[in-house]
């Protein structure tokens, strides 16, 4: 197992039973907020570009990324990398093909770079760079800067 692996088994399972309850209490809203799953499902390339399913909470909120814990812990993805993709979109093949060569990530620079407002081309850069350069530090770094953008976007949604 790699140090990288066994952190995030290590943080994954630290974060999943710290979050139990607001999980259960995620769950619970989206059930009782409307019609439907409680979890979106969707097909994304992991690690080689095996597919696997993805799920979500079927809310906008942050806490939509909730369940992806539960994809660390399995190995399927990591706390920290690309951007997970559908196995058949454009970012996937050709020079982007290398970011299948480690696990898609609950968070990443994408997320702490702008998300949604990059444009393609520089989120595809991001993943790159950090599939090139990648290293334990890099991580936490990473991790230390999510919740912060992501707390920043909130505030700008509700200004």
């Amino acid at each position: 197992m790699t140090a990288k692996r066994a952190f995030d088994v290590a943080g994954g399972l630290v974060l999943l039973l710290a979050l139990a309850p607001l999980i259960a209490w995620a769950a619970l809203s989206v059930a009782l907020g409307g019609s439907g799953p409680v979890l979106r499902r969707r097909t994304v390339a992991g690690l080689a570009g095996r597919p696997f399913t993805m799920l979500t909470f079927r809310t906008r909120s942050p806490l939509a990324a909730l369940p992806l814990l539960l994809h660390v812990l399995t190995g399927r993805m990591s706390l920290v990398g690309p951007c997970p993709l559908t196995p058949g979109h454009r970012e996937c093949a050709g020079e982007g093909r290398r970011r299948l060569s480690v696990r898609p990530g609950v968070t990443g620079p994408w997320q702490i770079s702008g998300r949604s407002e990059l444009p393609w081309e520089e989120r595809e850069l991001l993943d790159l760079h950090y599939v090139d350069h990648h290293w334990l530090g890099m991580d936490l770094l990473i991790l230390a800067r999510t919740l912060p953008a992501v707390r920043r976007r909130r505030t700008a949604r509700l200004a």
